[in-house]
Formats: C-alpha cells, structure tokens, sequence
C-alpha cells in the first residue's frame, strides 16, 4: 500500500531501508523521547523486519500497518526520512493510535505533520475510525506541535507515570474525532 502527499511517497519499508532505520534507532535525538534506547545492528534487523510484515490495513486488534516516508521528488527506492504507524487499538470501539519518527535532518518542514495527516485519512477513510490517539511526551514540544496541527487536543497528561530510561516521565495522551478531523 502506497500514499502520496504533496511533498511525500508513504510506501511499505524495504530491505534497503535497514541503514536509514539502524541510524535513527542509534542516534540519541530520535530516540530520547521513544520506549526504546539506542538499538545494535541485530534489533534494528529485527524492527526492520517487523516492519516489512505490517503492510496491511490493521484489521484486527493489536496489528499495525508502517510506512516508511520519503519525499515524492525523489526516486523510488531512495533512503526514507521517517517513519509513521497506525495502530487499530480497539475494534470495539473503532479507534486507532498514530505514531512517528522522522530524520532529525528533516525536522521543522512540516514533514511529520503532513504524513500523519495522511495516516488520520488512513484511519479515518480507509479503516472508518471514530477517534485516532498519540501519546507523547510533553517536554517533546515538537511532537506536540504536529498533534496541534493536525487539530488533536490534548486530553491528559499522566504526571510521573512511566518508567522511561532510569527516570518516572510524564505522558501526554492526546486525540482527535472523526467528525472533528472532517470539521
């Protein structure tokens, strides 16, 4: 499954994107604010291939679908920029969880904001979702700005609620509705 934005191909990650994935997993700007510290060579592998496997719409619950992001002017096959999920998280109750990582060279362009745009139109559209959630960490002041964008609000902020890299860490829970993605 493909996507385009204006600026974006969202494509199923590759074999060839283990350099890309391994410098994000190892690099400690990108995965300060993630559960996950700096990863070997061997676990980037592993994510890699997890990533490959989820290339369709999550249809049932726990299952995830990955892009991997790169910009539309270049060719297929080039280095991604990030990366962004979407989770089904409860069938029940039609909602779903987004999720993304992107080069740090590619900060502060609006890349993150307008892939995630695109994966609110995956879950929204294609999947018929009521409600689309991120979580974060408030003190990660750019991811909070892409959910403001993308018109989520924030709708709690557990204080000292998880055990994150030897530390207890806020976490902002923050969601957005279908008909309020569409307003």
């Amino acid at each position: 499954m493909r996507r385009h934005t204006e600026r974006l191909l969202l494509r199923p990650f590759a074999e060839g994107d283990l350099e890309a994935l391994h410098s994000w997993d190892t690099n400690p700007a990108v995965v300060r604010y993630l559960l996950t510290g700096i990863a070997d060579l061997a676990t980037s592998e592993q994510r890699l291939a997890r990533r490959i496997a989820n290339t369709a719409l999550p249809r049932h619950e726990g299952e995830r679908i990955h892009f991997a992001v790169q910009l539309a002017s270049e060719v297929v096959g080039v280095r991604p920029i990030g990366e962004v999920n979407l989770d089904l998280i409860s069938a029940e109750h039609s909602c779903g969880e987004i999720g993304y990582v992107f080069d740090p060279t590619y900060h502060g362009k609006g890349y993150a904001t307008e892939a995630a745009r695109e994966l609110l139109r995956v879950g929204f559209d294609d999947l018929g979702l009521h409600r689309i959630t991120a979580h974060c960490y408030p003190e990660n002041h750019a991811s909070t700005a892409v959910m403001r964008r993308l018109g989520m609000r924030e709708e709690a902020h557990h204080v000292a609620n998880e055990w994150l890299k030897g530390e207890w860490a806020d976490e902002g829970v923050w969601a957005i509705l279908e008909h309020e993605w569409r307003d």
